[in-house]
């Protein structure tokens, strides 16, 4: 049985540009202001967007990424954690020079020995900030088990030496019929009532209801709720939800990561007018039922561009991703390009 697939390994000391020069940049910057009303940023490097998707907005500096999650501080710094060693951290004063800042676990996490015994191999980590804290949700397990667990850290400032372990929060095994990993929390502005989503492959996305006051399952609701699976295919993990306009928003990846230039990820979503569900896509499919409307696939060097998470900025919505580029032996990279809706309430990229 397939699960998330072999993370690979970047080495935090490891420095990737798309771009190289002043004067390519500065060339960047100008076309960036030239075509603000198309694209978020400069295509990267050798991409061309194809008619169906926009090409990867233009980042650069340490950008080998996978599983990419992505908070904003209120002094303008942005940072981005990724899946392994430790949970790496990388940082942007404009959302487009990233750099290494160091690691949340670097000497790992002891309790997870029994879902990953390697205990720095921690993967998919999700970030969001509430209360005063940065909170952390990620995942420990190996290829193809689905003997995994969900942890939470939290911290003041989200910088590499705050970070509390929280423990572990839920988890899966052998005989379970879903798997554990790729945690998204999402707190409902409408309800104010938290919900942690997860899943990979198995029987699909799955959600429970989360106590604001430990980070972990509501003692008061220990349901399992069922969001989305595939009934032909159990490619489907990375969930991640938003609420707009009093409908909440399922993204998640459809088939497979982690392959290099032969990553089949795709980004799709559905949607719902309640939080627990039934989401359908844009024809009406449920998403229980296999449904999802593709707002992200290959084209070209891109392959596979997929883990979504959305982010509110200042001036844009934005979608966090991986991707891997063909033109560089399947490097997996971080994507960033913008988020909106259009007249019927449905999500795009741009």
């Amino acid at each position: 049985m397939w699960s998330k697939s072999t993370r690979p390994r970047s080495g935090g000391t490891r420095r990737r540009s798309l771009v190289t020069g002043k004067g390519r940049l500065c060339h960047a910057t100008v076309m960036l202001a030239l075509t603000s009303v198309l694209l978020p940023f400069a295509v990267a490097s050798g991409q061309t967007p194809a008619a169906a998707y926009p090409a990867p907005g233009y980042v650069t500096g340490d950008i080998v990424v996978h599983d990419p999650t992505m908070v904003r501080r209120p002094d303008g710094r942005y940072f981005v954690f990724s899946t392994n060693d430790g949970i790496q951290i990388r940082t942007s004063t404009d959302r487009i020079h990233f750099s290494f800042a160091g690691r949340v676990f670097p000497n790992g996490v002891s309790w997870a020995a029994p879902y990953a015994p390697n205990t720095r191999e921690l993967w998919a980590p999700d970030i969001s900030y509430h209360n005063g804290q940065y909170w952390l949700y990620y995942s420990a397990s190996t290829f193809g088990s689905n003997v995994s667990a969900i942890g939470l850290a939290t911290s003041p400032t989200a910088e590499p030496g705050t970070w509390t372990d929280r423990g572990m929060v839920y988890s899966s095994s052998r005989s379970s019929d879903y798997n554990a990993i790729d945690p998204n929390l999402f707190v409902d502005p409408a309800t104010g009532r938290w919900w942690l989503t997860f899943g990979s492959f198995w029987t699909g996305i799955k959600m429970i209801e989360i106590d604001p006051a430990t980070g972990k399952q509501a003692p008061w609701n220990t349901t399992r709720y069922s969001l989305a699976q595939r009934p032909s295919s159990t490619a489907i993990e990375a969930p991640y939800i938003v609420y707009r306009n009093g409908y909440y928003y399922l993204f998640v990846s459809f088939d497979y990561c982690c392959r290099g230039s032969s990553s089949t990820y795709r980004v799709m979503v559905g949607r719902s007018t309640s939080v627990t569900g039934p989401y359908y896509d844009r024809a009406g499919v449920p998403m229980m039922n296999g449904g999802g409307t593709e707002i992200l696939a290959s084209q070209g060097n891109v392959r596979g561009p997929g883990h979504p998470a959305v982010m509110v900025d200042t001036d844009q919505t934005l979608l966090i991703y991986h991707w891997y580029d063909a033109s560089d032996g399947g490097t997996p990279k971080l994507g960033i390009n913008f988020l909106s809706w259009d007249s019927a309430g449905w999500p795009y990229v741009w």
